[in-house]
């Protein structure tokens, strides 16, 4: 996890592992061949099990990625934001009447990528290039100009905006993580000690062998896809006479070396706020 912290997806990470054992535990090291084994691999959907039961074994398989999404809409006019399950439901059913019949495998490989590369290359979200497109005059996006309207963008919904309170917990140069929980955000990744307020902060602090004072440091926003998260970071120094290496039996807890993070998978704001803090002991 800490060669994947600060890309995001975290769940994917974790399902590539899971994907992996599985392979090994389950078909003996080799990836199955049909649609049906591949999608019950951790971490691989309908989609993606097609893709690579077409690209790497030659099965006739459909494959609905966001390229292929944006092709259709455009091209038949479909109707309706793309993730709600009915719209994606027809756009399947479109795409697997779509599919040669009468070709052979690698015709039908070569039509799948064909299709992902018009997406990617000519049926852009921003600006698509109808000029090149060799499906520009029967394109119902195209003949009634509405490549801005398909497919149906997300409708749109106030983004909440949720607050924490993170303890920086320090001992010299060395601070303590926290594990997270393997589901939510950044789980399973090291992170600061958080608490809902200001004095549960407080008794966390001193339950971990912080003293009373707390310094208020520089708040930051992050925003995720689903909500926007207030980060209030509290610096404490470590108590004397406290074992730097204290760990509750509750909590998974590590002191870190500032110098030594690129050891620990860290959400990327975490790693932005104790850079900046190891900065300033330089």
């Amino acid at each position: 996890m800490a060669l994947w912290a600060g890309l995001g997806y975290y769940s994917r990470a974790r399902n590539l592992h899971r994907c992996a054992q599985a392979v090994v535990g389950q078909h003996g090291g080799a990836f199955p061949v049909s649609v049906e084994a591949l999608a019950e691999l951790p971490g691989i959907g309908r989609s993606t099990a097609a893709a690579i039961a077409s690209f790497a074994f030659g099965a006739r398989a459909t494959i609905l990625d966001g390229n292929v999404k944006r092709v259709l809409a455009r091209a038949y006019g479909v109707e309706g934001f793309p993730g709600e399950k009915r719209i994606e439901n027809a756009m399947w059913t479109l795409a697997e009447s779509l599919l040669p019949t009468e070709a052979s495998d690698d015709d039908v490989s070569a039509y799948t990528q064909g299709l992902m590369d018009l997406g990617a290359t000519l049926c852009m979200r921003g600006k698509p290039d109808c000029v090149r497109c060799p499906f520009a005059v029967d394109c119902v996006a195209n003949v009634t100009n509405r490549q801005r309207e398909l497919p149906t963008p997300r409708p749109k919904k106030t983004v909440p905006t949720r607050r924490t309170w993170m303890l920086v917990l320090r001992d010299g140069d060395t601070v303590m993580l926290e594990k997270r929980p393997p589901s939510g955000i950044w789980g399973g990744l090291w992170s600061l000690p958080e608490a809902a307020d200001e004095a549960a902060l407080a008794e966390r602090a001193l339950a971990f062998g912080g003293g009373s004072v707390v310094w208020p440091l520089t708040p930051m926003t992050h925003v995720f896809t689903h909500f926007k998260l207030d980060i209030e970071p509290r610096l404490v120094e470590r108590s004397d006479g406290v074992d730097a290496h204290l760990t509750l039996a509750d909590a998974e807890t590590v002191w870190v070396p500032l110098r030594n993070l690129d050891a620990y998978g860290v959400p990327a704001p975490v790693r932005k706020l104790l850079d900046g803090l190891h900065g300033s002991l330089l």
